[in-house]
């Protein structure tokens, strides 16, 4: 199985995040989750379902939306859309069985339970670093 997701991030539909991969990045991961939160709320003033996906130099960033959350993550835009979205959707599918709509009732607002989440998404991950070790 091809590993096409580069960076992901999981947020709150407030914009806040819950979970984040991320490589080689500067922006803080509660900026970049407002950033995303502003932008949808945007698009859903123009379109009804809001950002869907977007692109900014040689990267595509897909969002998709479930139970309240939003799933977004960024890969090569090369790589077709149809293949990144089934991806993101087993991320979204994963993470929505574990942490239950009844476990947010409950949660005590302690992003720390979710960082071992990386372990059972790891077939989605792409590793920049093993990728550029296995160029050579």
């Amino acid at each position: 199985m091809a590993k096409l997701l580069q960076d992901l991030w999981i947020l709150m539909d407030s914009g806040s995040v819950l979970y984040h991969r991320v490589y080689d990045s500067e922006i803080t991961e509660q900026l970049f989750g407002g950033l995303m939160s502003a932008l949808n709320t945007f698009a859903e003033t123009l379109v009804e379902g809001g950002l869907s996906s977007f692109e900014l130099s040689n990267k595509r960033f897909n969002l998709l939306k479930k139970n309240n959350l939003f799933f977004v993550s960024n890969s090569d835009k090369k790589i077709k859309e149809k293949k990144i979205i089934p991806e993101l959707e087993k991320v979204a599918e994963i993470f929505t069985k574990r942490y239950t709509p009844e476990f947010f009732c409950t949660w005590d607002m302690d992003i720390s339970i979710f960082e071992k989440f990386e372990e059972e998404i790891k077939d989605q991950l792409k590793d920049p670093v093993k990728t550029f070790w296995d160029g050579f």
